[in-house]
C-alpha cells in the first residue's frame, strides 16, 4: 500500500484530535484501513475526509522497519497450528504465517497461510517472512509444503517461486501429480538429491484427505482473529465519534463509517455461517452495538466535496439518456433515495413492522434483518422495471470479465436446456461510479436468486407445504446443479469459479411470494433460469 491521500494534511481538524492521540496504532490502521477500503485511493478531491492521523504513513513504515518475527512454542500452539507473527515494537500484530506438522511419511511443515495486515502490504513483510520459513525448514531438515492458489494473473503470484518454492510436478513428475493440484515444494539440504516422489505422493494424499479437518481447524482460528480485529475497530470508531454520538447530532461521516462497519460486520456474519466446520463458538453477537450507533441511519455513500468530479460511466449511454436528470446530477442521492428491492424475505420483515420498502432504515434494522437490504434499488422507467446494484468501486474490472462471460453463454448455450429450463442472461446495461461506489443497472427480472427461494420454502408456512408436495427444493437445486455443470462443459471453467462469478435466478411470483412452476405429464420443472 502507498501512501494515502485521502488522509489530507490540509483537512479541518476539530475537538477529535485530542481524542486520536490516545488511540492504538492498530485501532488508528483499522478506522484508516476502512476509510481506504471503501474510498479508493487516488480518489482524494471525490470524498471528505477528516485528517484522522498526522504523518500516519510515516509511522506504519517506521513500524515495519522496526517490526520482528516471534515464533509460537509448540505448546502455546492454537488447535494444532505453529505460528510465526510479525510484531512492531509495540506487539502491534502486522502479520502471520500459520502451519501445520506432518510427521509421517517425511517431516514436514504444511503452510496453511500467509498474511499480512492492509496496511503493510507491499512492504516486504510477506517475503520477508516466508525467507524466515525458509530458514526454519532449514533449521529442523523438514520439508515444506504448501497449495498456492494465488491466481496466475495476480502481481504476487511467483511470490513462492522467487523463495525457492517448486511445483510438486518437479519431484514427481507430470503423470503423477493431480492436474488440479497446485501443491510447491521447499526442500532443504539435508533432503536434497533424495528420491522423494513416494513419499511426497503419500503426503500430498494424507493432506488431501485430512483436508476438511485441517479447514475446519483453521476456520475456528480465523473467526477468532477476525471478531477479534472487529472488536478493536468497533472501539476505534466509537473513540474517534464519541462526541457526535453523545451530542445527537450525527454528521453524514458518522453515519457512513458506521454504516460501512455494520454492513461488512453483516456479511462476516453470513459468511462464517456457511465455513466448513464452523459451529458458532465464537459469535457475531460479542459485538453489541451502543443505542446510539444502532439508531444512526443508514449512509452508504460517502460525504461529497465541493468540486468533486463528474461521474464515470461504462455500458450503454443511450441507458444513460433516459435516466432522470436527479440522476444524472448526483448519481448516488438519487440512486439511494429510491425504495429497496423488495425480495421476499425484505417484504416479510417489513411487513411484521408496518413498514415500507421506501422507508428509511437504520443500522440497528441491518442488524436484525442480517442482510443489507439498501443494496438493490428499484427503478421504473416507463413501463420497464430496473435494479441498481451497489458495489465496491474496485469491483468494475471483476463486473467487465463477469460480463464477457454472460455473453459468451448467451451465444453459446442458446438452444441448451439443462434440466429442462432455458438458460437466460441478464448483463449489466450500465455503470455508474460515484461517491466511491459503482452502481450497475440490469433489467429486473420475474425471479428471485436460487438460494432465497429454498429459503422461503423452508421458512413460509404456505410454501412449506407446497414443497412438501411437489417438492420444489429438489428441483431447484437439481436444476441450478445441471445449469452449473453445462455452463462448466460448455465454458472449461470450474463450477466452483462460475458460482462464485455468477448469480443465479428462478422464476418467481413476487407479489404473491410464490414459485412459478412448469407441470408437464406430472412433472414438476422450471422453464428458465436467469444468470446475473
Amino acid at each position: 500500500m502507498t501512501d494515502n491521500p485521502l488522509i489530507s494534511q490540509s483537512a479541518p481538524r476539530g475537538p477529535r484530535e485530542v481524542e486520536t492521540k490516545s488511540m492504538s496504532l492498530q485501532a488508528r490502521l483499522g478506522l484508516i484501513a476502512l476509510i481506504d477500503e471503501e474510498v479508493r485511493s487516488g480518489s482524494a478531491g471525490r470524498t471528505l475526509v477528516p485528517d484522522l492521523f498526522d504523518n500516519l504513513w510515516g509511522l506504519v513504515s517506521a513500524t515495519v522497519s522496526g517490526s520482528r518475527i516471534a515464533r509460537f512454542k509448540p505448546e502455546e500452539a492454537n488447535h494444532g497450528f505453529r505460528s510465526f507473527e510479525i510484531t512492531g515494537e509495540r506487539g502491534e500484530s502486522l502479520g502471520r504465517l500459520n502451519m501445520l506438522y506432518l510427521k509421517k511419511p517425511i517431516p514436514c511443515y504444511y503452510l496453511v497461510y500467509v498474511e499480512v495486515a492492509g496496511p503493510f502490504r507491499k512492504k516486504g513483510l510477506g517475503s520477508r517472512i516466508l525467507e524466515h520459513f525458509k530458514d526454519f525448514l532449514i533449521e529442523k531438515s523438514a520439508v515444506g509444503i504448501l497449495d498456492n492458489i494465488i491466481p496466475e494473473e495476480d502481481p504476487s503470484y511467483g511470490i513462492y517461486s522467487k523463495q525457492g518454492w517448486e511445483p510438486l510436478e518437479a519431484f514427481v513428475g507430470e503423470a503423477a501429480a493431480d492436474s488440479e493440484s497446485n501443491f510447491m515444494i521447499c526442500v532443504p539440504p539435508r533432503w536434497q538429491g533424495r528420491h522423494l516422489k513416494e513419499p511426497l505422493l503419500k503426503m500430498v494424499y494424507h493432506l488431501k484427505r485430512k483436508r476438511a479437518a485441517i479447514d475446519m481447524r483453521d476456520n475456528e482460528v480465523m473467526v477468532q482473529r477476525t471478531l477479534g480485529e472487529f472488536k478493536d475497530l468497533y472501539a476505534a470508531l466509537l473513540s474517534y465519534f464519541r462526541r457526535e454520538l453523545q451530542s445527537g447530532r450525527p454528521t453524514p461521516l458518522t453515519q457512513f463509517m458506521f454504516t460501512r462497519f455494520a454492513t461488512k460486520l453483516i456479511s462476516f456474519r453470513r459468511r462464517i455461517g456457511s465455513l466448513l466446520g464452523y459451529t458458532g463458538g465464537e459469535s457475531v453477537q460479542q459485538i453489541a452495538l451502543e443505542p446510539a450507533v444502532a439508531s444512526l441511519p443508514v449512509r452508504t455513500y460517502a460525504p461529497s466535496k465541493p468540486g468533486v468530479r463528474r461521474p464515470e460511466l461504462w455500458g450503454d449511454k443511450a441507458m444513460w439518456l433516459r435516466l432522470p436528470d436527479r440522476c444524472k446530477n448526483h448519481p448516488a442521492r438519487f440512486i439511494e433515495s429510491l425504495p429497496n428491492y423488495g425480495r421476499p424475505s425484505l417484504l416479510s420483515w417489513l411487513k411484521g413492522r408496518g413498514m415500507y420498502t421506501t422507508d428509511k432504515l437504520t443500522i440497528g434494522d441491518l442488524m436484525n434483518l442480517g442482510f443489507d437490504p439498501t443494496r438493490l434499488k428499484e427503478l421504473t422507467l416507463g413501463k420497464e422495471a430496473f435494479i441498481f446494484d451497489r458495489m465496491d468501486a474496485r469491483q468494475l474490472e471483476e463486473i467487465v470479465r463477469r460480463e464477457e462471460l454472460l455473453r459468451r453463454i448467451k451465444t453459446e448455450m442458446s438452444d441448451s436446456r439443462p434440466g429442462n429450463a432455458r438458460v437466460r442472461v441478464n448483463p449489466p446495461l450500465l455503470a455508474v461510479e460515484d461517491r466511491g461506489n459503482i452502481y450497475v443497472l440490469r433489467r429486473k427480472v420475474g425471479g428471485i436468486h436460487w438460494e432465497e427461494a429454498l429459503d422461503q420454502l423452508e421458512s413460509d408456512r404456505h410454501l412449506l407445504t407446497m414443497n412438501q408436495e411437489l417438492h420444489i427444493d429438489r428441483v431447484i437445486h437439481g436444476t441450478v446443479r445441471n445449469v452449473m455443470e453445462r455452463i462448466s462443459e460448455t465454458t472449461g471453467m470450474r463450477e466452483d469459479l462460475i458460482a462464485d462469478s455468477l448469480a443465479c435466478f428462478v422464476p418467481w411470483d413476487l407479489e404473491n411470494n410464490q414459485p412459478r412452476l412448469t407441470i408437464d405429464f406430472a412433472k414438476v420443472y422450471l422453464e428458465s433460469v436467469w444468470l446475473a
